[in-house]
C-alpha cells in the first residue's frame, strides 16, 4: 500500500493469541496496527475493550477495527454502543465481505473460541479486501445512522 491506512485491534484475555497473530498478518499486509491490548493472561473484561478500539475508529485515529473476545458477540456489542460503529461478528470470509459491502461494516469482531487461526486471518482478509459497494446499500446505511440520532 501507498498510503498505509491504520487499524486498531484489541481483544479481552480469552483471545490475545489470535490477536497477535492478526496483527502480524495484516502488518505483513502493510496495514499500520495500532494494537490496544491487553498483554497479559489476566481475566479483564471485553466492554472496556470493544469501547476503546470503536472510539480509535470513530475518533478517525484509526480507519478500520478488528476486536476479538471469546464468542465476538460481546465485544461486538460494546463497540456498537459508540457513535459510527458499525461492527459485525463473522466466523466466514463471506459474511465477513459483506458486512463491508453491503453495511460499510467499520470493525469487525471474531470469536477466539469460534474460529481457528487459519479461518481468522481468511475472514480477516475478506474483511480488509472488499470495498463498500455503496448505491442502494448507502440508503440503507444512511438508514442505520439515522437512528443512531
Amino acid at each position: 500500500m501507498t498510503d498505509t491506512k491504520r487499524i486498531v485491534l484489541s481483544s479481552d484475555h480469552a483471545a490475545i493469541e489470535l490477536r497477535q497473530a492478526i496483527a502480524t498478518h495484516i502488518a505483513d499486509a502493510g496495514w499500520e496496527v495500532v494494537d490496544i491490548g491487553p498483554t497479559t493472561p489476566e481475566s479483564t473484561h471485553y466492554p472496556k475493550h470493544g469501547e476503546a478500539a470503536a472510539r480509535k475508529v470513530a475518533s478517525g485515529d484509526c480507519d478500520l477495527g478488528i476486536i476479538l473476545c471469546g464468542t465476538g458477540q460481546g465485544i461486538m456489542m460494546a463497540a456498537n454502543k459508540v457513535q459510527g460503529i458499525r461492527c459485525g461478528v463473522c466466523s466466514d470470509p463471506y459474511s465477513a465481505a459483506m458486512i463491508r459491502a453491503h453495511n460499510d461494516a467499520n470493525m469487525l469482531s471474531l470469536g477466539a473460541r469460534v474460529v481457528g487461526e487459519g479461518l481468522a486471518l481468511a475472514i480477516v482478509d475478506a474483511f480488509l479486501a472488499t470495498p463498500f459497494e455503496g448505491g442502494r446499500h448507502g440508503t440503507r446505511v444512511d438508514m442505520i445512522k439515522a437512528i443512531e440520532g
